[in-house]
């Protein structure tokens, strides 16, 4: 499905994450990886992750850095001449600015970091990047329903991915015509470290279970899959959408029982 293209994967941290599940699938389906982390702390872990999936580079990459934004593009490019796809699995807010009221926990730098990380560094990723994307190529970005509706506890991230989401749609406009497609995918709760700092997550995580169409939580490997696709040619007609794998959650009307 993605036999021999060149995809740079931004924002793995831990096995345990959707990200990881993204890069084995494209691992597994014959793509040649390439991975950014954020500091020194995840050094040890990405190399010995990348060892295992195709023993692709691995480059440090702070996302709020224009620097290291330009300095990873360049990086990348000088090892394999050009980039087929960008897997961007990357979000971030301070703990106080998810939980609770947000008329209360919303500041103005909580609200600028969460931005700045969650939004803005997948759109400072394609302006880099866009000059060396071959013909055909794809990004992808997570986002989630919290964008579109008012969730418990998700607050400034939502407006963040909302930002995000809009972002996808404005860059799919205009680098379309260059042949790069840009996506999201909107994943349902995942039981991951990331997600586990949302105070309520469990809460969320049995509500969504119980109320999805097909009766049960997504897997991280069916994200995984997903992305697979929309970074083959198999999606080639596909762009500037949010596709939902989400068990159809996001399909249901209130429930009135």
């Amino acid at each position: 499905m993605v036999e021999g293209k060149k995809i740079l994967v931004v924002g793995l941290a831990n096995k345990y994450s959707i990200a990881a599940a993204i890069a084995e699938t494209l691992h597994k389906n014959g793509a040649t990886l390439g991975f950014s982390y954020q500091n020194e702390r995840f050094e040890k872990f990405i190399n010995e992750f990348a060892s295992q999936n195709g023993n692709g580079f691995t480059k440090i990459c702070d996302l709020s850095n224009d620097s290291d934004i330009k300095e990873l593009i360049t990086s990348t490019v000088k090892e394999w001449g050009e980039i087929d796809g960008i897997v961007h699995s990357v979000g971030f807010a301070p703990a106080e600015q998810i939980s609770g009221n947000i008329e209360d926990c919303i500041t103005r730098e909580g609200f600028q970091i969460t931005h700045d990380i969650s939004s803005y560094s997948f759109s400072g990723l394609l302006k880099e990047a866009h000059p060396y994307m071959t013909e055909n190529s794809s990004a992808i970005t997570l986002t989630y329903i919290g964008s579109q509706e008012a969730t418990p506890n998700y607050n400034v991230m939502g407006m963040a991915k909302a930002s995000l989401e809009a972002s996808v749609r404005y860059f799919a406009s205009t680098l379309g015509a260059k042949g790069i497609r840009v996506n999201s995918i909107s994943a349902g709760p995942i039981k991951t470290l990331a997600a586990s700092g949302i105070k309520g997550f469990k809460t969320m995580l049995s509500k969504h279970g119980e109320n999805t169409p097909i009766a049960r939580n997504i897997t991280a490997t069916e994200v995984g899959n997903a992305a697979a696709f929309l970074l083959s040619d198999l999606s080639s007609g596909i762009t500037g959408q949010t596709i939902y794998v989400d068990g159809g959650y996001n399909i249901q009307a209130t429930s009135f029982d």
